[in-house]
């Protein structure tokens, strides 16, 4: 496929420029064909595999994985990680001796940051305030009283030294970076979550099913402050997808999931466009989980999905995967298990050598812990295995071992999720919406066809 190649290109042509970054980056997809894992396999061999990770690394750690599986086990999962890792070395290693025959000096960057003084001023403006105001636990609280000292604050310097020196850049990055520290030193240092939780913690999980009675099916899955409606509607099989398939294998799709995040669900107004890279990224994550669990041949629906962000705050393509499962069960979809999914995060500090000298893994991350830490690893699962999985890291890299941590977090976070939306409910009504279409398989002796189906 031609987005390993891209990964790759993209990595060669950067390590090549003068253009300063810390690659070079190998990338491959790793296939399991029965049950041995397979490096870039071919379109025939995708068809039997029941992987399909895309893995990015540097020379020795994991920066990137993405992709869905058909239930695999939390330990094979790992060492597929460890067997996508062994592959790009040779692929890295290709790299850098082409940057020795071709590469160009890199050039010098300066970086454009709040002067020393000027940030020395703004911390003692702001004292210990910050921790206080961090520790609010309600969103929207927390918000306003962080931008209340910021706005103080910002005043103050201002009067002291001018608009020309205090302008809006500046305010900006010295708050991000004070909240940023702030933030961390609570985690790793005092051991607080801004929300009070504590490290394993997922937030508490309320979920309705059948609640918008003229749909086939819906669901409300709330954790926290991140809600999603989902909705299902089933179709025939001409409702379908049908597309292009310029590599081989299928060319149309029965199961879909959409994903909307409108501005409102973090308070905020804007015009409503088409989907951006969010909505896509999501709704892809969402879909892929989900899909691998309705077998069309005994279900012969096309599936639509529709998860509607209602409010944000932290992996609300995690809770369209918990919604999602729960509307498709709430339809009479007959799912081969009920899927959650949960995003773990990661706060870290490094040596004077770069490597990670401390962390704590975050259970169920909300939104300033995805901004102001180290990673959102989003995993899907069943009671049987991993449905779904991706990481976003903001890390040059991360360690086999931190991150067989995580992923054992997750499954620990996604089993005690699943037991809290089986108590709504935990199969596929038996019955379907009466407002939904009925498909009839009928079995015809060959000879008769002509007296069914006439002329």
């Amino acid at each position: 496929d031609s987005d390993i190649l891209s990964i790759l290109g993209a990595s060669a042509a950067l390590m090549v420029s003068d253009i300063p970054w810390a690659g070079p980056l190998g990338a491959v997809r790793v296939g399991r064909v029965n049950g041995e894992f397979v490096a870039n396999p071919t379109h025939v061999e995708m068809e039997e595999s029941d992987l399909d990770l895309v893995y990015v690394g540097n020379e020795t750690d994991v920066v990137m994985f993405e992709g869905c599986a058909d239930e695999i086990a939390d330990e094979d999962f790992v060492k597929a990680l460890a067997f996508g890792q062994e592959a790009c070395v040779p692929l890295i290693t290709a790299q850098k001796e082409l940057a020795e025959k071709a590469g160009k000096p890199k050039r010098a960057l300066e970086l454009k940051t709040v002067p020393e003084d000027l940030m020395a001023g703004f911390r003692e403006l702001v004292g210990d305030r910050l921790g206080p105001a961090l520790l609010t636990v309600e969103k929207i609280a927390r918000q306003d009283a962080c931008k209340a000292i910021e706005e103080e604050v910002a005043a103050a310097m201002t009067e002291k030294h001018g608009e020309e020196a205090i302008t809006s850049f500046v305010v900006e990055q010295a708050f991000y970076q004070l909240q940023k520290e702030t933030v961390r030193s609570l985690i790793l240092n005092d051991g607080k979550r801004q929300d009070g939780r504590g490290f394993d913690d997922v937030r508490a999980i309320t979920s309705e099913v059948g609640v918008l009675p003229r749909t086939h099916g819906s669901a409300i899955f709330q954790r926290g402050e991140t809600q999603a409606m989902s909705i299902v509607t089933l179709g025939t099989t001409d409702d379908s997808q049908d597309f292009d398939s310029y590599t081989g294998g299928p060319t149309e799709k029965q199961f879909l999931l959409h994903y909307n995040f409108p501005n409102y669900s973090v308070g905020e107004t804007g015009r409503i466009m088409g989907p951006g890279r969010r909505e896509i990224g999501h709704g892809a994550l969402a879909e892929r989980s989900l899909a691998c669990l309705i077998d069309h041949n005994e279900f012969p629906y096309t599936i639509r999905v529709s998860s509607e962000i209602m409010e944000s705050n932290g992996s609300t393509s995690m809770a369209s995967v918990c919604g999602g499962s729960l509307a498709c069960l709430d339809a009479g979809a007959p799912l081969k298990r009920p899927c959650a999914g949960i995003s773990v995060g990661l706060c870290t500090e490094t040596d004077d050598n770069g490597a990670i000298s401390r962390y704590k893994i975050l259970t169920d991350i909300i939104g300033w812990e995805d901004a102001y830490c180290d990673m959102d690893c989003k995993i899907a699962a069943t009671e049987k295995g991993i449905t779904g999985f991706q990481l976003d890291l903001k890390l040059k890299g991360l360690r086999l071992d931190i991150m067989t941590e995580a992923i054992e977090k997750a499954r620990q976070a996604n089993t005690h999720i699943l037991a809290e939306m089986a108590k709504t409910l935990d199969g596929p009504r038996e019955e379907m919406s009466k407002y939904a279409p009925r498909i009839i398989t009928v079995q015809v002796d060959p000879d008769k066809i002509g007296a069914l189906i006439g002329p």
